[in-house]
C-alpha cells in the first residue's frame, strides 16, 4: 500500500509503516491545491498534522484512499463528512500527546501567574525588575476547566494536587465523573467563569465552540487568568487582548490561535500581560513519537481490515473484544448481500437481529458490515465507513435488535430487508467456532456454505425438479459443489440452495424458468466467486 505523509512526523512512525511492508512517500512541501490532488491520486493512506487541509476536493481526487491519519488530536482541518461520503476512515491519535499538552497547560498557568516570560525578558535586557512583578499563587484558588476530555482530566489531576479547587463546565460528562476528579460540575459557562480565579480551555474546535469565550464570558472571569492550550478560534482574540489591556483580566496565556502562524498585527502581541507560545503543547520528543506510532498503527489496521482504534467516522471496537466478533463481520455482510439480491426490490428497511452469545457484544461494526452487504449488490460504492450514512441519506430505516435467547444455535445473526410490502430474512451462524453457514433463507431451514456463486431456486415440491435443475446446469457446463434443500410442507413450495463452481449462463436461467414447476431462480455472487477449490 502507498502512504503519503504531508506533515512531518517522527521517524518511528515512518519506520513502522515500512517494516509492515508499505511504501511511504513524504511530501512536506506540497501545497494544498492541485499539487496535493495530484500527489494523493494513487495513495491508499494520507497522514497529516494540522498543516494540511484535507477538503472534499482532496477526497474526490483520491479514489484509492482508505484512511486519513491525523498525528495528533484536532481534526478541524479534515472534512470528516466528505471522508464518510467517500468511505474513508478518519482516525486521530488522542492519547500520544495528552500528557505533553497537560504539562504545557500547567507550565503556562504558572508562567502567566508569576510573569515568568516578562521578567526573564527584562533580565536578559539588563534590567533587575524585582519590585515590578507581584505574582499570584495557585494554592487555594479556583480553576474553571472548560472541557473535561483527556487533556482536561490530566490538568485537573495535576492542579488539584497543587491545592486548587476545581469547577468544570462540560455538557457531555456526568456529575459522577466530575466528582471522581474532585470537581464541581456546572451546566452554565458563565457560572463556571464567575467562580474562577483561573480558567483553562480544553474543548475541540466545533461550530458550537467557535468563539465560545468572547467579551461577555471574559467579563465573568474578572481579575482572573485565561489559559488556552487547546484550539485556536475558541477564544475571541481581539476581545481577550482588550480585556487584559484594560485590566478586566489579570493576564492570559495562549498556545493556539485562530490563524497560525500568529499574524504580526495581532493585538495579543501588544499586551504585556499575555504569554504566547507557538503551538508547543505537543512538542515533546515522547509525544511526537507516540502520535506517530499510534497513527501508523491505525493505518496498518485499516489496511488489514482490522478495527481502527480512535476512528472518528467508522464503527470501532475494543481490541480485546474484536476476536469475539470478527467471524461475524463477514457472516453479516454475506447475509446482507444474499438478502438484498433475493429481494431484488427497492429496500426501505434493514433490520439486523442478534441472538444468543453475540447479543452480549458491541456489534456496531457487525451491523455496518451487514449494511455494506445489503448495499453492494445495488452498485453503490460502499464500505463499513459510509454504509450507515448511505442508509440515512437514502431514507432507509436501520433497526438493530438483540436478545440473549435463541432456539437452535449458540449465536445467530439475522438480516431482514423490506420494500414496505415484502420482507425477506437471511440467517447465519458459525459452526465449530469460525465455520460460517447460512441456516435459514426466508424461513426455510438450509445449511449452505456462503461462498462463490450460489443459485437459490424456489419451486413446487414435485418429483424430478431437483434432477431437472442439476441436468440443466450440467448441460451448460456448471458444476454443483453443494446442494441444500428445504420445504414447508409436502407438495408445497420448496427452496434449494446450490453452491456452484461457475457463473450460471443466462440461457440456463431461461431454460429453468420455462418449466412451470420453477417459481423463481436467483443467482447470487459472493466475494469468493471462482476461487474455491472443490
Amino acid at each position: 500500500m502507498n502512504v503519503l505523509v504531508t506533515d512531518p512526523i517522527a521517524d518511528a512512525g515512518l519506520d513502522r509503516l515500512r517494516e509492515a511492508g508499505h511504501e511511504v512517500q513524504t511530501a512536506y512541501d506540497v501545497d494544498g491545491g492541485e499539487e496535493l490532488r495530484e500527489a494523493i491520486a494513487d495513495a491508499n493512506a494520507l497522514i497529516v498534522r494540522s498543516g494540511t487541509e484535507v477538503t472534499r476536493e482532496i477526497f474526490e481526487a483520491a479514489e484509492e484512499l482508505v484512511i486519513v491519519g491525523r498525528a495528533g488530536i484536532g481534526v478541524d482541518n479534515i472534512d470528516i463528512d466528505a471522508a464518510t461520503d467517500h468511505g474513508v476512515i478518519v482516525a486521530n491519535a488522542p492519547e500520544g500527546n495528552v500528557r505533553a499538552a497537560a504539562e504545557h497547560t500547567v507550565a503556562m498557568t504558572f508562567a502567566v501567574a508569576r510573569s515568568i516570560p516578562q521578567a526573564h525578558g527584562r533580565l536578559k535586557d539588563g534590567e533587575w525588575a524585582k519590585g515590578e512583578y507581584l505574582g499570584s499563587e495557585v494554592n487555594n484558588k479556583t480553576l474553571a476547566i472548560i472541557g473535561l476530555g483527556r487533556v482536561g482530566q490530566e490538568v485537573a489531576k495535576r492542579l488539584d494536587s497543587l491545592g486548587m479547587d476545581l469547577v468544570v463546565y462540560d455538557p457531555y460528562i456526568s456529575e459522577e465523573r466530575a466528582e471522581r476528579l474532585g470537581a464541581e460540575l456546572t451546566d452554565d459557562l458563565h457560572n463556571a467563569l464567575a467562580q474562577a480565579d483561573f480558567a483553562t480551555i480544553h474543548t475541540p474546535l466545533l461550530p458550537e465552540t467557535e468563539g465560545m469565550v468572547a467579551e461577555d464570558e471574559l467579563a465573568q472571569l474578572e481579575d482572573g487568568y485565561l489559559i488556552n492550550c487547546a484550539r485556536g478560534g475558541i477564544v475571541d482574540e481581539d476581545a481577550l487582548a482588550a480585556a487584559v489591556a484594560d485590566g478586566t483580566l489579570a493576564g492570559a496565556a495562549l498556545d493556539s490561535f485562530a490563524v497560525e502562524p500568529l499574524p504580526e498585527d495581532s493585538p495579543l502581541l501588544d499586551v504585556d500581560d499575555v504569554v504566547l507560545t507557538p503551538h508547543l503543547g505537543a512538542s515533546t520528543e515522547a509525544a511526537q513519537e507516540n502520535v506517530a506510532t499510534d497513527t501508523a498503527d491505525a493505518v496498518i489496521a485499516a489496511f488489514n481490515d482490522e478495527p481502527v482504534l480512535n476512528a472518528l467516522n467508522a464503527p470501532s471496537v475494543d481490541e480485546t473484544a474484536f476476536p469475539r466478533i470478527e467471524p461475524y463481520i463477514d457472516l453479516a455482510e454475506t447475509a446482507g448481500k444474499v438478502a438484498a439480491q433475493l429481494l431484488d426490490e427497492r429496500i426501505d428497511t434493514v433490520e439486523v437481529t442478534y441472538e444468543g452469545d453475540i447479543a452480549a457484544e458491541e456489534v456496531e461494526l457487525v451491523t455496518a458490515s451487514a449494511l455494506k452487504g445489503v448495499f453492494e449488490p445495488l452498485e453503490w460504492k460502499v464500505n463499513a465507513v459510509n454504509a450507515p450514512q448511505l442508509a440515512e441519506d437514502r431514507g432507509i430505516e436501520v433497526v438493530e435488535s438483540k436478545t440473549r435467547q435463541t432456539e437452535d444455535f449458540q449465536s445467530l445473526v439475522r438480516v431482514t430487508v423490506s420494500d414496505g410490502d415484502v420482507e425477506l430474512s437471511v440467517e447465519g451462524t458459525l459452526f465449530a467456532g469460525e465455520d460460517p453457514r447460512i441456516v435459514r433463507i426466508d424461513g426455510y431451514r438450509v445449511d449452505a456454505v456462503p461462498y462463490g456463486n450460489m443459485l437459490v431456486a424456489r419451486n413446487y415440491d414435485e418429483p424430478g425438479v431437483i434432477g431437472l435443475i442439476g441436468t440443466v446446469l450440467g448441460d451448460h457446463g456448471v458444476n454443483i459443489a453443494g446442494m441444500f434443500n428445504a420445504r414447508e410442507v409436502h407438495g408445497g413450495e420448496a427452496l434449494t440452495v446450490y453452491n456452484l463452481d461457475q457463473d450460471v449462463p443466462d440461457a440456463a436461467i431461461e431454460e429453468l424458468l420455462a418449466d412451470d414447476r420453477i417459481i423463481e431462480v436467483t443467482e447470487i455472487t459472493l466475494d469468493e466467486a471462482n476461487v474455491r477449490e472443490t
